[in-house]
């Protein structure tokens, strides 16, 4: 997708403060930062994790080209003096990633607070990645969320991305196209999507071509002279019923020349009536078996409110609402110091305190483990590695410490967070593309229905192991002047 380098795929303090930190010597102090968001987006009750796949092409391409280094040297403080030195920049010149990357694999459900990814490494190296990270993560995460939504409220029919027109630029439409089809979309209508990441592209003409020609038949049966094997008539243009009339008396000049009508697409008007109405023209004219697409503005709401009414549509296109995640436009995630180490030294924990509890950061080296029961997801832990899991594993809600849940010590688990980079280098082999659709699909099914629903979902039971839990609130104490013990925790 990129030629270029993307080094300068960053906020300016970040370099900055690398800057500060290797001026004052700090620059091999080791750290480790975690990459969570605090709500799931779209008041939804689960989220999709997306955005590792270009995250692990960004980090083996980076590095400082010399125009980058050129540009930085140009940049001016307020006393019109250069803002970096030259030794500094030839110190990013010589650049190394050199960090460790663990992070949970794309099409996980995950939970608010649990780490999506952390990075252990030299602390200027880690804080430089936090804007690219965040970028790719972020928006990823939040169009596979919402494409997951989508195709939960289709009930397993299939769903067309069409969002690249209206999305977020040449980037932001290409990144919606992947996580869209991670969240579960069958295919896309944005050709540069398919080539780069071979999602199947779908897509025949639009109202123009119908316009083009004297009649609405002519244009139907000029299509299907030039592309018999691919025939959706779009049947809106002027009168829908009439237009779905001469999409059937096209397809049966298909027919006798040995091909068939693939189906129509409704964009526009009472998309149930048409669709109930269509589908009678279509059986009793012998079409059984070609298909209705629906679009014109879907979301997973409208869908719902589709299916209710017994809608006869059985492919729906989502465009905007998908790939602009019309309704939230960002998750919201979040890059925080937790720990930090002098070269040799012992690990440090560290906090940010707020006033709103929600905003409170988790210190330490985090995991996420997730236990299972009954065939569905059970409960997950946000433990620290150092401190491990205590017996029997307890779980406290990180806003709300009157919640918490017993968790059966003979129930089965797993780590979430898997190892991807090491000292810099790529240990991880990244699932094909389908594979992680069909994580994603195999994750969805193991949460309980109510966790999926749209409305008012069921909270899942996500929280901090009981000694992480009561070391952070220690270390809120401390940081807020307050004095503690061990008695008082």
């Amino acid at each position: 997708m990129h030629q270029r380098s993307l080094a300068l795929l960053t906020d300016l303090y970040q370099l900055t403060m690398a800057y500060g930190y290797w001026k004052l010597g700090r620059a091999d102090l080791e750290a480790v930062f975690h990459l969570i968001f605090r709500d799931h987006p779209f008041r939804g009750g689960y989220t999709v994790a997306a955005g590792l796949g270009p995250v692990i092409e960004f980090l083996q391409g980076l590095h400082f080209e010399p125009d980058d280094l050129e540009y930085l040297a140009s940049l001016t403080g307020n006393d019109g003096r250069p803002l970096f030195e030259p030794g500094f920049l030839d110190f990013l010149g010589r650049f190394e990633f050199a960090c460790d990357l663990d992070a949970v694999p794309e099409g996980t459900v995950v939970f608010p607070h649990e780490p999506l990814v952390r990075v252990t490494g030299p602390l200027w190296q880690c804080q430089i990645l936090e804007t690219a990270l965040l970028n790719q993560i972020n928006f990823q995460t939040l169009i596979a969320t919402k494409a997951a939504r989508v195709c939960l409220a289709a009930q397993h029919e299939p769903v067309l991305e069409f969002g690249l027109r209206r999305a977020q630029g040449i980037d932001g439409g290409v990144s919606a196209s992947r996580a869209a089809f991670i969240g579960g979309c069958v295919g896309t209508s944005n050709v540069l999507a398919g080539k780069l990441y071979g999602i199947p592209v779908k897509g025949t003409h639009a109202h123009s071509w119908v316009m083009s020609f004297a009649d609405e038949l002519e244009s139907f049966e000029a299509y299907a002279r030039t592309m018999p094997n691919n025939c959706v008539f779009l049947v809106d243009t002027y009168d829908t019923l009439e237009g779905v009339r001469r999409a059937i008396e096209a397809g049966r000049r298909l027919r006798e020349h040995g091909h068939e009508l693939a189906g129509i697409r409704l964009d526009s008007g009472d998309l149930a009536y048409l669709s109930i109405e269509a589908r009678k023209l279509l059986d009793e004219a012998g079409f059984q078996q070609a298909a209705i697409v629906g679009s014109n503005d879907l979301d997973e709401h409208l869908i719902e409110s589709l299916k209710v009414q017994k809608a006869r549509i059985g492919v729906w296109g989502v465009g905007t609402r998908l790939a602009t995640a019309y309704d939230q436009p960002a998750l919201g995630g979040v890059y925080k110091l937790t720990a930090l180490r002098p070269p040799g030294g012992e690990w440090i924990y560290k906090i940010k305190v707020s006033e709103q509890t929600v905003k409170i950061s988790t210190p330490g080296i985090l995991q996420v483990r997730r236990f299972h029961g009954e065939g569905r997801f059970l409960a997950d832990m946000i433990y620290d590695v150092r401190l491990g899991v205590g017996s029997p594993p307890v779980i406290v809600d990180p806003v709300d410490l009157t919640r918490r849940k017993e968790i059966p010590p003979d129930a089965p688990a797993e780590d979430l967070l898997v190892k991807v980079f090491e000292r810099g280098r790529l240990v991880y082999q990244s699932p094909a593309l389908p594979e992680i659709r069909q994580r994603t699909l195999n994750q969805l099914a193991a949460l309980h229905p109510t966790i999926r629903r749209l409305a008012n979902p069921h909270i899942y039971p996500a929280g901090l192991e009981l000694g992480l839990h009561e070391m952070k609130t220690r270390m809120i104490l401390e940081a807020r002047g307050i004095e503690t013990s061990e008695q008082d925790s």
